[in-house]
């Protein structure tokens, strides 16, 4: 049970803010063309900054920690939602199918950057999509989907679980569906996707770019045969 949330998430912040380094402050927005909200943590001392509140919270139950995951989320400030992030995956020995819909409306609501998308789907969906696979068809509506983060989403949640070879057929589905997609962020997101999956399935990734490459933006062509030998990199690109 938390006695006091509010307290928490001001100790939080005001933790986050002794933690700011004025160079990664300086430096953080060059990454993102939208504008961000950010403190200027390094990585490291946010992911160290949550492991150590987390502590003050791990015997909660799934439904308050969410709900404080919910606060720091609509903060806007990116670090924040690193934090959330990791909270709600130390919570995935408790997840429930149902847990999709928060995922998403987290998603629909507070995430604005490729950073913040990633850090939620990496691993917390990652975590999720293994444990109830039969939600990855919701993944496919979210490729199909006006959000731009929705549709990265579908990809970069399977990045994981793609490296240890598992869903093969539905990656190829979800690189289908986002194949001439026209954001360079998406493009990315799936061509990292098809990357990872290359990593236990090389041979049937690099037939899939084969057949594809015709129509596949070279962005995502790029990202996906990054790890393949030299000679099937130029197979992948020639002309």
């Amino acid at each position: 049970m938390i006695q006091n949330a509010e307290q928490l998430i001001a100790l939080l912040k005001a933790e986050l803010i002794n933690r700011i380094d004025e160079k990664t402050r300086a430096n953080e927005q060059r990454f993102f063309r939208e504008s961000i909200k950010f403190y200027g943590v390094k990585l490291h001392e946010v992911h160290k900054t949550g492991l150590e509140f987390f502590e003050m919270i791990k015997d909660a139950s799934k439904k308050e920690v969410f709900e404080i995951c919910e606060q720091l989320w609509q903060s806007g400030y990116m670090e924040e939602s690193f934090i959330a992030c990791d909270w709600a995956y130390n919570f995935r020995d408790k997840f429930e199918k149902q847990d999709i819909q928060v995922f998403e409306r987290w998603i629909d609501q507070y995430v604005s950057n490729w950073a913040s998308c990633d850090a939620l789907c990496n691993h917390t969906m990652g975590a999720f999509i293994e444990m109830y696979p039969e939600q990855i068809e919701q993944l496919k509506e979210f490729a199909r989907s006006d959000n731009r983060w929705k549709r990265r989403a579908a990809a970069v949640t399977l990045i994981i679980p793609a490296r240890k070879g598992k869903f093969l057929s539905d990656i190829r589905k979800i690189a289908e569906i986002l194949m001439t997609d026209k954001d360079d962020l998406v493009q990315k997101g799936y061509g990292w996707m098809l990357k990872a999956a290359s990593e236990a399935h090389q041979q049937e990734i690099f037939d899939f770019v084969m057949q594809n490459k015709a129509r596949m933006p070279r962005t995502s062509l790029r990202y996906a045969i990054e790890k393949m030998p030299a000679e099937l990199k130029s197979m992948a690109m020639a002309k």
